[in-house]
């Protein structure tokens, strides 16, 4: 089995894994972080959205193997101690959650489009780029507010 080595949240893990494993089995089973959620296993929900080299991307259709030496961030990886990241905070300010399954990515998108399109990006822009990511629970409307609260003080 191949070993890897990645910047998981800032920290350097290594672990074997097989040529098939995937991104999301490798953070949630092989490292136990279990934040970034597996919705459906065909890139279609955004549950499992992370970053990887700063971008963001989904890895449930993502090989692990593939992210060898890469810098991964996950939702665990954005507080800084007890300070949540501002995007997590606008998330909890303005309601932007409801069952919470579809967040964690939710906010990995989120600031994945705020460092592509500024501080001042538009709703249209939002609701666009976020229609990859599902939430079977909420309108869009409070998790849209969120977004752009969260990208002025990013």
């Amino acid at each position: 089995m191949p070993s890897i080595t990645i910047k998981l949240n800032g920290k350097a893990v290594s672990g074997e894994v097989e040529g098939r494993t995937l991104l999301v089995e490798f953070i949630r089973d092989h490292r136990g972080l279990t934040g970034t959620h597996v919705g459906c296993d065909t890139s279609q929900c955004g549950a499992c959205v992370v970053h990887v080299n700063g971008k963001a991307v989904k890895s449930c259709t993502t090989l692990a193997a593939a992210c060898d030496g890469a810098e991964v961030t996950t939702v665990e990886g954005l507080a800084k101690g007890t300070e949540l990241h501002p995007m997590q905070a606008a998330f909890k300010e303005h309601h932007g959650l409801q069952c919470g399954f579809c967040t964690p990515g939710m906010i990995m998108a989120a600031i994945d489009i705020v460092k592509r399109n500024g501080k001042n990006v538009s709703e249209e822009v939002i609701r666009r780029e976020l229609s990859g990511n599902i939430c079977r629970c909420t309108g869009y409307h409070n998790i849209v507010k969120a977004v752009q609260a969260g990208a002025q003080n990013m």
